[in-house]
C-alpha cells in the first residue's frame, strides 16, 4: 500500500497509507456519483458484486439454512416440540448477544403458538454458559426441550449430564469449537471445525445472526409441514431489529450478512415496533432513528449493564415483552444499573492502569486483582488493550483463589484459540471465546504459569501486528469540503462497524485556532485551513498523549495534517460537520 502525503511516521509513529491498493478505489477526488463505488471496493468487494453491496438485503446475503451442520436436525426437533406442545426453554448468556438471541427465538415460538419460558444464569452465581445443576433442574421442572443461545459449545460436563437425566439440548452458538465436540441432540455453530467452505465464511456472525438463520429453518420446515394452513406465518423480517442490536454490540464484523442484518434491522428499528427497543431509546436519550453506532455505544451497554451489575435477566424481559409499562420500568432499571456500572468500571480501570508498569516487557497484558467486579472486567480489558496497544486479559479474583477474567485482542492475534489452547492444558479451569474476545476461569497459583505461557505463545503474532500497524486512510479533503452534504454521502457506503470501518479522511493542512481539555481527558480544538474555512476537531482520551499536548501546546503558525473520522455535529440549530481525530502529522 503506498503511503499518504508521503507520511512515515506520525506523532503516534503510525505511517499513513491507503486502505485499498487499487487505485480506482483510492483515487482522492471523490465525486458524489462515484463514492460509494470507491469506498466499497476499498474494502474489499469485487467490482463484479458491486451492485450486490450497495443495497445489503437478507433476500441476496443469507445462505440457505440447511448448509450448516445439524441446522436442519435441530429444525425439527424444534417443530417437532412445537407441533407436541412440549415445555421448551430457551437457556441464553447474560450479555446483549444472548439477550437478543433469547428474545428473538421466544418471540418466534410465541408467534408459533409455544410459550417458551427463558433461563439466564446469574454472572456472579452461576457464571457463563449452562451448568449441569441448571439444566437438569430445568429438566426436573417439566422442559421438554432445551436451546442454549450464545454458548455451550464448550460445556461438556454440563450437557453431559443433561443428556444422562434424558434432557434434550439444542447448542445456538458461535463461539470457537475444539476438535471434540459436547454431547448434545444438535449443535449448530458456523465455527465448527468439520464446516464446509460455504458455512465456516459464515463464523463472523453472532449469535443471534445464528439463530435468525434456525429460525428460517423452523419456518420452512413448518411451511413444508402445512403448519400455516390455519395460522399466519411469522414474519421475520420484524426480527431484525434484535438481530442488528446483538451483532453490532457483540462486536461482529459487520461483512456480508452481518451487514445486510445491521442496514435493514435499522430500518426496522426505526419503526419502533419492539416496545422493549422503543423503551431503551427513550431513556438513551435519542431523539432520531438509532444509527449503527447508538445499538453498540448507547442501547447495548444498557442490556449488558442488567448482567454486569443488576439483574442478569432484563435483558430478554425487555426485548421480549408485550407490555408497554413493563418495557419502561425495565429501560430505567437497565439505565440506572449502566450509570452503576460506569463508576464500578472508573474503578476498577484506576487500579488496574496502576499495574501496568510492571508488564511493559510483555506481549499480552494479563493483570488480576482481588476484589474486582467481574461484570465490568470485559470492558475494562478493552480500555486496556486500546491504551496499550496489545491484547489485554482483566482477571477478577475472589477469596477463594478463582479468577474469572475476560480478555481483548488486536487484529492478527486470536485470542479465542489461545485460551482454548491453555484450556486443553490444564492452565485453565475454562475458557474459550473468538479471535477478538474470550473469557476465563482460573485458579489463582496458575496465574504466573499462563501469563508466561501466553506470552511465548503469543510474542510472534503480536510483533508482527505492531510492526505492521498503519493507518488506513480513504481520501484526502480539503477543509471546506468537510460539510455535512459530504458526511451524508459517505454513509452510502454503511453501515460501518467492525471488519467495515468508517472511512478515514485526511484533511489540512491547518493551524490550531484554539485548543482546550473538556470533560475527561478530551481534547477540542478549532483548526482553520489555508482555504479559510475551519471547522471542530476532537480527539478522545488523548489529553495526555503525545498527541494531544502536541496541539494544546502548537504555534498558531505550525501546520498539521488531520486523521480521522467526518461527523455530524448537531448540536445547535444548524448542522455542522467537524472531525474526530485519529492521528496527527506535521505538515
Amino acid at each position: 500500500m503506498s503511503l499518504v502525503l508521503n507520511i512515515e511516521k506520525s506523532l503516534t509513529g503510525q505511517s499513513w497509507k491507503w486502505r485499498s491498493t487499487d487505485a480506482d478505489a483510492r483515487d482522492p477526488s471523490f465525486q458524489p456519483d462515484d463514492l460509494t463505488d470507491q469506498l466499497l471496493l476499498s474494502r474489499g468487494v469485487p467490482r463484479e458484486d458491486l451492485a450486490r453491496h450497495k443495497e445489503p438485503t437478507i433476500r441476496a446475503f443469507l445462505p440457505d439454512p440447511s448448509i450448516f451442520q445439524d441446522m436442519s436436525k435441530a429444525a425439527l426437533r424444534i417443530c417437532d416440540a412445537i407441533e407436541a406442545q412440549e415445555k421448551i426453554t430457551v437457556y441464553g448468556d447474560y450479555d446483549v448477544d444472548g439477550a437478543t438471541s433469547a428474545a428473538l427465538l421466544i418471540r418466534l415460538l410465541r408467534d408459533l403458538g409455544n410459550e417458551a419460558g427463558y433461563y439466564i444464569p446469574d454472572r456472579l452465581m452461576e457464571g457463563y454458559g449452562p451448568s449441569g445443576e441448571a439444566l437438569v433442574k430445568l429438566g426436573q421442572q417439566g422442559s421438554d426441550l432445551v436451546v442454549t443461545v450464545d454458548c455451550g459449545t464448550m460445556a461438556y460436563d454440563a450437557l453431559s449430564q443433561a443428556k444422562q437425566s434424558g434432557l434434550d439440548v439444542i447448542v445456538v452458538d458461535h463461539h470457537k469449537c475444539a476438535t471434540e465436540l459436547p454431547v448434545a441432540l444438535a449443535l449448530v455453530n458456523p465455527n465448527r471445525l468439520d464446516e464446509n467452505d460455504e458455512a465456516a465464511s459464515h463464523g463472523h456472525l453472532a449469535a443471534v445472526g445464528v439463530a435468525f438463520i434456525l429460525a428460517a429453518e423452523i419456518v420452512r420446515t413448518l411451511r413444508g409441514r402445512g403448519y400455516f394452513k390455519n395460522r399466519n406465518e411469522p414474519k421475520l423480517m420484524k426480527l431484525l431489529d434484535i438481530v442488528a442490536l446483538g451483532t453490532v454490540a457483540d462486536v461482529a464484523k459487520i461483512q456480508g450478512l452481518n451487514r445486510a442484518f445491521v442496514a435493514q434491522g435499522l430500518k426496522v428499528m426505526a419503526q419502533r415496533a419492539n416496545i422493549g427497543i422503543s423503551a431503551l431509546i427513550e431513556v438513551s436519550g435519542l431523539n432520531r432513528a438509532p444509527i449503527a453506532s447508538d445499538l453498540g455505544f448507547a442501547l447495548g451497554p444498557r442490556i449488558n449493564a442488567g448482567g454486569r451489575v443488576g439483574d442478569s435477566d432484563l435483558g430478554v424481559r425487555l426485548l421480549s415483552t408485550q407490555d408497554r409499562d413493563e418495557a419502561h420500568t425495565i429501560a430505567l432499571q437497565l439505565d440506572q444499573y449502566n450509570k452503576d456500572r460506569r463508576a464500578i468500571e472508573a474503578m476498577v480501570q484506576e487500579e488496574a492502569e496502576e499495574m501496568l508498569a510492571n508488564q511493559s516487557n510483555q506481549a499480552v497484558v494479563v493483570l488480576a486483582g482481588k476484589g474486582w467486579h467481574p461484570g465490568v472486567i470485559g470492558i475494562v480489558a478493552g480500555r486496556i488493550k486500546e491504551k496499550t496497544g496489545k491484547p489485554s486479559i482483566v482477571i477478577a479474583l475472589d477469596d477463594d483463589g478463582v479468577g474469572k477474567g475476560s480478555g481483548r485482542s488486536i487484529g492478527g492475534v486470536d485470542l479465542g484459540a489461545a485460551i482454548i489452547a491453555a484450556r486443553e492444558s490444564d492452565m485453565l479451569v475454562a475458557g474459550g471465546g473468538h479471535a477478538m474476545a474470550a473469557g476465563l476461569t482460573i485458579n489463582a497459583d496458575k496465574l504466573d504459569e499462563f501469563r508466561n505461557w501466553l506470552n511465548k505463545k503469543l510474542w510472534q503474532n503480536v510483533e508482527q501486528a505492531s510492526d505492521s500497524k498503519s493507518l488506513l486512510c480513504d481520501a484526502i479533503l480539503s477543509p471546506r469540503g468537510l460539510n455535512p452534504e459530504f458526511v451524508g454521502a459517505l454513509d452510502s457506503a454503511g453501515p460501518y462497524g467492525m471488519g467495515w470501518p468508517s472511512p478515514r479522511i485526511v484533511t489540512g493542512p491547518v493551524r490550531i485556532i484554539k485548543c482546550d481539555i473538556v470533560g475527561k481527558d478530551h481534547v477540542r480544538a478549532i483548526v482553520s485551513g489555508g482555504d479559510g474555512a475551519s471547522f471542530k476537531a476532537m480527539a478522545f482520551r488523548q489529553g495526555e498523549s503525545v498527541l494531544g499536548q502536541t496541539l494544546l501546546h502548537a504555534d498558531k503558525d505550525k501546520r498539521f495534517w488531520l486523521a480521522g473520522r467526518a461527523k455530524i455535529d448537531d448540536w445547535g440549530a444548524q448542522l455542522k460537520a467537524e472531525m474526530h481525530i485519529d492521528d496527527v502529522a506535521i505538515a
